[in-house]
This record gives C-alpha cells, sequence and structure tokens, in this order.
C-alpha cells in the first residue's frame, strides 16, 4: 500500500500485509483463486495461529493459565516491554533498527527515580525522564536519517553512551526512593485493573491507529519499503525516520519509569535483555526485518507468544537456561520463516 503522495512505490505492502502467493483471477479457475486465498490468509494469520495453539498448550500443561490473577500477572510484567515493542514496530517498519532501547530503559528508570529523590516531586521526575528519551531518540534519529550512518552501528553506539550517563548520573548507586507516590506508576489500578496493562492497551490502540489508519503511518510502510522512491516523490524521510526513532527513545523512557516505580528503585544496570526482548516481540508477531511490511496488531500477537510462553516455563519450574534458549530459536525461526516467504513471493 502506497501513501497518496507516494505513486511511485507500488510495491510497498499495505499495513499488516503479508502478500501471499498468487492473485485472484489469474488462471485455474475459481478453485484455484479460492485456494490462492486461502493459502494467503494461512500465511498472513500465521502467528496468530501459533498463538492459539500455544494458549491451547498452556491449558493443558498448567490449568491455572486462563484465569484472571494469572492473565493480569502477564500483562503486568510485560507491560514495559511491550510499550517498547509499539515504538520498535514503527523503526522496523521504516527500515531501521535500534538497539539502544535498553540503555534508554535504564536512563529513564535512574532519572526518574533520581529527580524525585532530590527534587520530592515525582511529576517533575517523570517530565525529565521523558524529556532524557525524547533527547535520545533525537540524537539516534538525527545521526541515522541526517548523517546516513548505519542504524545497527549507531544505536549499537549509543547504548554505549547512555549507559554511560546513567552510571555518571547515579555515580554507580541506585536511587532507593521511599513513599507511595513514587509508586502510584506501578501499584495503581484502575477499575480492578493495574494501571501498567491500561498503557499497555492505550499504547498499543494508539500505535495501531497511527500506522493503520494515518498518512504519517502509509509514508513509514513507504519509506520501508523503498526510501529512495519515497525521497523523490517528495516525502520528508529524514523527519519520518527521526520520528519513529523519537517514539523508542520516549517510550524506553516511559517503561524505565515504569519499572522504578514497581520496584521502588532507579538504577542504570538494568534492561540488559530489553533490546533483544523487543526486537524478538515484533519479529516473532511477523513484522519483516527488511522493512517495508508489518502490524502494530502483528507485535501484539508475537508480545502474547513470548509472553505465554515465559509464564509456562516459570509454572513448570523449567530452567531460565531453556526459557533463553527457547527464546533464541523462536527468533531465528521467525526470521527464517520471512526470508522463506520473501523468496517465495519473489
Amino acid at each position: 500500500m502506497t501513501s497518496p503522495a507516494v505513486s511511485t512505490t507500488p510495491s510497498a505492502p499495505p499495513p499488516g500485509a503479508a502478500a501471499g502467493p498468487g492473485e485472484p483471477g489469474r488462471g485455474g479457475g475459481a478453485g484455484t483463486d479460492r485456494a490462492a486465498r486461502i493459502k494467503a490468509v494461512a500465511l498472513r494469520y500465521s502467528m496468530l495461529w501459533v498463538l492459539v495453539a500455544l494458549v491451547l498448550a498452556a491449558t493443558v500443561l498448567y490449568p491455572g493459565f486462563l484465569q484472571p490473577a494469572n492473565v493480569q500477572d502477564i500483562l503486568t510484567q510485560n507491560a514495559a516491554v511491550g510499550i517498547i515493542a509499539v515504538a520498535m514496530t514503527f523503526v522496523i517498519i521504516s527500515g531501521g533498527f535500534d538497539l539502544s532501547v535498553g540503555a534508554t530503559y535504564a536512563l529513564g528508570s535512574t532519572v526518574f527515580a533520581g529527580v524525585t529523590k532530590s527534587t520530592g516531586s515525582v511529576a517533575l521526575a517523570g517530565v525529565c525522564a521523558l524529556l532524557a528519551g525524547l533527547a535520545v531518540g533525537a540524537a539516534n534519529g538525527t545521526i541515522i536519517a541526517r548523517w546516513k550512518v548505519n542504524p545497527f552501528v549507531t544505536t549499537l553506539g549509543m547504548s554505549s553512551v547512555i549507559a554511560g550517563l546513567a552510571y555518571v548520573y547515579s555515580n554507580s548507586a541506585p536511587f532507593i526512593v521511599d513513599g507511595i507516590s513514587f509508586q502510584y506508576l506501578a501499584l495503581t489500578t484502575v477499575a480492578g485493573v493495574p494501571l501498567p496493562i491500561w498503557i499497555l492497551l492505550a499504547v498499543f490502540l494508539a500505535g495501531a491507529v497511527l500506522l493503520a489508519q494515518t498518512g504519517y503511518g502509509r509514508n513509514i510502510y513507504a519509506i520501508g519499503g523503498n526510501e529512495e522512491a519515497g525521497r523523490l516523490s517528495g516525502l520528508r524521510v529524514p523527519w519520518l525516520v527521526g520520528s519513529a526513532y523519537v517514539m523508542t527513545g520516549v517510550t524506553a523512557a516511559l517503561a524505565g519509569m515504569m519499572d522504578a516505580s514497581r520496584l521502588g528503585v532507579g538504577q542504570a544496570d538494568v534492561g540488559a535483555t530489553v533490546a533483544l526482548d523487543t526486537i524478538a516481540i515484533v519479529v516473532v508477531g511477523g513484522t519483516s526485518l527488511r522493512g517495508g511490511e508489518g502490524a502494530v496488531w502483528r507485535s501484539a500477537v508475537g508480545l502474547l507468544i513470548l509472553a505465554t510462553l515465559t509464564n509456562v516455563f516459570y509454572s513448570l519450574n523449567i530452567s531460565q537456561h531453556w526459557q533463553l534458549i527457547a527464546k533464541g530459536t523462536i527468533v531465528v525461526a521467525a526470521v527464517a520463516l520471512d526470508s522463506l516467504l520473501r523468496a517465495r513471493r519473489a
């Protein structure tokens, strides 16, 4: 699908699409067309079928899996990483990559706790943490979009810079904050549901609408499918690319704030696996690492798949080492499947 302003990029896919092989009406009659449509639908929603099968298996292995309390725990524990995954979806669809979200997560946690401890104002601390995340995203976006530095190299290097800043600010010591107001973000419930879950749902809904229903979202798809064609057709490519990295910076800082609020402490040595987790969520959901294809709903599916696996492993007392092996295997398999489907379509 292309933006109305990007008539030169007919190859850009529609939001969330994973184009199936074959097109209706081209040889073989109605039976062939029907088979092609069924195959296309099966491929497009393949990870959704995986999620359904996984949930069914989980209910057999762990009878309490679908209990409301357990479902609430799953969503609460994965709210922070899920929020970042929404923004990461935009970055990857645009053809980019952000390895600095783990360090930004730690920076957000540290600034939120540190400013609260020094000023006593949770609101001011929240603003400072979000501004720190915005600054990180703007820096990443400027280096990648304006200076044309490879996203992998940029965000890998920036993660080291950001982590160093967090350690310098905290003097390599955790900020321990007492007071119920600091824990409001993590412990408050609305209509019996923890606030982090409401934030997660709001971010997913806003991200889905922005990506699938607006010109901005269509342009993100367009530059991910063919950046040069988008540039030639008049799209503000540097601004679009930079805005996606600002999203990951702000959401990573927000996630760090949620972590600090839940634990009552902000520290610079958290978030070591956040980058891997968020990229795994997006890729497992079916968004292509090559850009131009994906959807926020797919990232929601990826989040639920990995969260379900983690919950079942913990419930069955399976070693964390096996959890890491399973997660890595799933990510590699998802990328391999994406490459296979792209090769078949080509």
